[in-house]
């Protein structure tokens, strides 16, 4: 009989506990569609930056789908997404029977966006006369000091993992293993503060010809290397292809849909989840924008001293360009009163989807990347990618707090 994982006693008293996260390749089938959804964004953004996009993708053996809504250049027709999309599958490393760049099937069904819709976003055209929000809805933003990227470390560790295994199979030093992978960390808290992991598992898709002792050490090799010294977790819950054989993956193995993993997108379930998915969604649609937005708020007030740890809310109604709510929790490590910060905020940032759009710079071409290993904790880019991780906040709410 195999033995059982030790069980690790939970004193919510200590605050001494176990956290889980996971995070899933650039090759899973569900991340596909997610950078397709986006590469058609990117393609609309460079011809017309305020183009209007919800972009969905489905795929499976052999098969890709794509359907949704737009608004933008007429020059963007439906061969020019099914090129972009037999991109992204043959960037990604998809030239397998069952999937491949070369043979998929394409089904596109993309229609104009709904007249009613715009009418609440346009400025000027609804109720509200200024440029409303896309959609009604809550977004959250979460920061805290596990990691230097003020990201929880359960999901920051899962995608350091997987984007360095993928990185070795793109340059051929591990060309034994295939797009289609999986990992999840579990880490060990002792006073609040992650210690060591007392689990890494990790499933990758291989050769056929490859023995499992091989990848097993590969793996290893790479998760030892990816988690800081002293974390790596006994041999007995160290778990690489548990089923023991991973040979058909992608969408030969698993159908693919876009927006389906919104929890390896944000904080591995670290914080709440608002619900809305990000991919394929240009900068109107408050599901990204103000998820954006949030996590750069977080960020920056944890930046600057005021907590170690702090979830934002915003809520928006369709059509109103102002957030009808804004919470802040600092789960007792706040530094001064969140209504404070709440007040605060506001004051260097404009939470309108205007406002939001124009303070980050959300209307460029730089949705693709964000599709794969999760839209924060990840570097500013000097192009203006990744622009909620900045921290340039800092100064202002400190000249503003003391």
């Amino acid at each position: 009989m195999a033995e059982s994982a030790p069980t690790i006693q939970i004193d919510p008293a200590q605050n001494n506990y176990v956290f889980t996260s996971e995070s899933v390749s650039e090759g899973h089938p569900d991340k596909i569609c997610d950078q397709i959804s986006d590469a058609i964004l990117d393609l609309y953004m460079q011809e017309d930056p305020y183009s209007r996009t919800a972009v969905e993708c489905a795929t499976t053996t052999n098969y890709v789908g794509i359907f949704g809504e737009t608004r933008g250049p007429d020059s963007i027709t439906h061969s020019r997404m099914e090129e972009i999309a037999r991109q992204v599958i043959k960037d990604i490393g998809y030239d397998q029977e069952g999937f491949s760049h070369r043979t998929a099937e394409f089904d596109i069904r993309v229609h104009k966006q709904s007249v009613d819709i715009a009418q609440g976003v346009d400025a000027g055209t609804g109720v509200d006369k200024e440029e409303g929000a896309g959609d009604q809805g809550i977004m959250f933003g979460y920061a805290c000091r596990e990691t230097d990227a003020l990201m929880p470390a359960a999901i920051h560790y899962s995608h350091k993992i997987l984007q360095s295994l993928a990185e070795a199979r793109h340059n051929g030093a591990l060309g034994i293993l295939g797009p289609d992978s999986k990992s999840q960390v579990s880490l060990q808290y002792i006073d609040g503060k992650p210690v060591k992991a007392t689990s890494v598992v990790v499933s990758t898709q291989h050769d056929e010809d490859v023995s499992q002792d091989d990848i097993r050490n590969a793996v290893r090799e790479t998760v030892t290397g990816i988690l800081p010294e002293g974390w790596m977790c006994d041999e007995d819950n160290f778990y690489v292809n548990p089923t023991g054989r991973f040979v058909i993956g992608g969408p030969v193995g698993d159908a693919g849909l876009t927006g389906r993993k919104i929890i390896v997108d944000t904080y591995g379930g670290a914080c709440p989840h608002g619900g809305g998915a990000f991919s394929g969604k240009d900068p109107t649609k408050v599901d990204r924008s103000a998820a954006y937005a949030s996590r750069y708020a977080a960020k920056n007030i944890v930046a600057a001293g005021y907590a170690d740890k702090c979830t934002i809310q915003l809520s928006y109604a369709i059509g109103i360009s102002r957030p009808l709510s804004v919470f802040i929790d600092t789960h007792g490590t706040g530094t001064v009163p969140e209504s404070v910060l709440i007040d605060s905020i506001q004051k260097v940032m404009d939470f309108t989807p205007r406002g939001i759009r124009q303070h980050l710079g959300l209307n460029k071409p730089i949705y693709a990347r964000t599709a794969k290993y999760g839209h924060f904790g990840r570097d500013p880019e000097a192009d203006g990618g990744f622009s909620w991780e900045r921290t340039d906040l800092v100064k202002d709410l400190q000249n503003l707090i003391g």
